[in-house]
């Protein structure tokens, strides 16, 4: 198979040829309004701030939920080497936005470059971090391998490798094993993860665990909180939260099957993708229920049966508003949404059967009797009509998810142990410890 061939001078050589190609992917991506047009040249490798003096620490990230889930790190890493600067990179607008917003001060944003020769390297030469911390799986060759060939050394953590990646990538051995022995340490997931790294030829590699674990409740503002609150006053309430085409017309379905039994109810509903809110919107009113969009600021009133948070980065407000949440993404097989953001918040756990994305933590909840599982409309209404019928259950609920979602943690720990080991080196090896060796 040609992948066998692919080596890392082919694959340099392959992006080179691809130039045209990529240029065209990236006029699309802004003719869509996926590039930031202000900070393009960031894309190119071209900073966009200046360096500072001093020791630099790397941490790349993908998307939001990659990008997030970096923050409880970044927290320790603030604490422990104050005079360490931390530059993080994503590659979508939307990680740049909440990253932009959740950030602590003085922690620096760029966009990643494409992975082409001339773009990494202009990258690589400005920044010239002491040290490189990856996140989560994609691995581009170039960015990889000019920063070890720079001398800097790369850790990977929160790990992951599905089973169709891990293939994938073992149909090119020449070009991911050279790739992977860029990284001194890898911090995988899970113990599938971790056997997928090691089978393609990853060294020093050990299971500690998601980051997305060790994340502090996700923040909101007070006011809009309280405000809200006041808004929906004593109605009874629950959350549909991230979720995807198809799982709005479910929850749509459970809403009114609900109103039956209670007409006050309030449904408040947060897609995944904001951007749809306007077909939400029809879809909902097209089912007779009155809808308040929070993306043009309507009130909520006596008659609307669903408030649409159809704005980006309010997952914290919209958990602090009820006490039972389904989590979106479970019911459509788009793999579940992390369960542990509304568990830290006190909410009464409700998903799908598809929750394959965050399979640890809807383990624990599971073992833990945290969590309620349901197939479809019907059952959806159900789950939530028990827990609004019995105050005491849901409180269990509640309680017990929170408390598993703070037995998970602990990968932050271990990913700052082998952060210090490299920034701070000194007889007591954090790497042999984190890693085992």
């Amino acid at each position: 198979m040609i992948e066998a061939l692919i080596t890392p001078r082919s694959y340099r050589c392959a992006s080179l040829l691809a130039t045209p190609v990529v240029n065209a992917w990236l006029a699309h991506r802004r003719r869509r309004g996926k590039e930031d047009e202000a900070r393009f040249g960031e894309r190119l490798g071209r900073p966009g701030l200046p360096r500072p003096e001093g020791r630099l620490l790397w941490m790349h990230a993908v998307s939001v939920g990659e990008s997030l889930s970096l923050l409880p790190l970044v927290e320790r890493v603030r604490d422990a080497f104050p005079d360490v600067h931390v530059l993080i990179t994503s590659g979508t607008v939307t990680s740049a936005q909440l990253l932009r917003e959740r950030l602590p001060a003085g922690v620096l944003h760029q966009f990643a470059p494409v992975d082409r020769p001339s773009a990494v390297r202009r990258f690589a030469g400005h920044w010239r971090p002491d040290l490189a911390v990856w996140v989560e799986s994609e691995l581009w060759p170039n960015l990889v391998l000019e920063t070890a060939g720079r001398g800097i050394p790369l850790l990977l953590v929160n790990a992951r490798m599905s089973a169709r990646s891990g293939e994938r990538w073992r149909r090119a051995p020449h070009l991911c094993q050279p790739l992977l022995a860029a990284f001194t340490g890898v911090l995988a997931q899970t113990e599938a993860d971790a056997a997928r790294f090691r089978a393609l030829g990853a060294r020093n590699v050990a299971v500690r665990g998601n980051l997305k674990n060790d994340a502090r409740p996700l923040p909101a503002d007070d006011h809009a909180v309280e405000d809200l609150r006041r808004a929906i006053g004593g109605r009874p309430r629950w959350i549909a939260a991230s979720t995807h085409e198809g799982e709005e017309a479910a929850v749509a379905e459970a809403a009114r099957a609900l109103s039956q039994v209670f007409p006050n109810l309030l449904t408040i509903l947060a897609p995944r993708h904001p951007e749809r809110g306007a077909a939400v919107t029809e879809m909902l009113e097209r089912r007779g229920l009155v809808t308040a969009r929070r993306s043009a600021n309507s009130a909520i009133a006596s008659a609307t049966a669903v408030y649409l948070i159809d704005t980006l980065g309010e997952l914290g407000l919209v958990y602090r508003l009820a006490d039972i949440a389904f989590v979106g993404g479970s019911l459509a097989p788009h793999g579940g949404h992390n369960p542990l953001e509304p568990a830290r918040l006190d909410c009464a756990l409700i998903a799908g059967p598809h929750t394959e994305n965050f399979a640890e933590a809807y383990a624990a909840l599971e073992h833990a009797g945290a969590l309620n599982r349901v197939n479809d409309a019907d059952a959806l209404a159900g789950a939530v009509r028990a827990l609004l019928e019995d105050e005491r259950a849901q409180s269990t609920y509640s309680t017990t998810a929170r408390e598993a979602a703070a037995a998970l943690g602990g990968a932050a720990e271990a990913a700052l142990g082998l952060i210090r080991d490299h920034l701070e080196p000194s007889g007591d090896d954090a790497r042999a410890r984190v890693l085992g060796g």
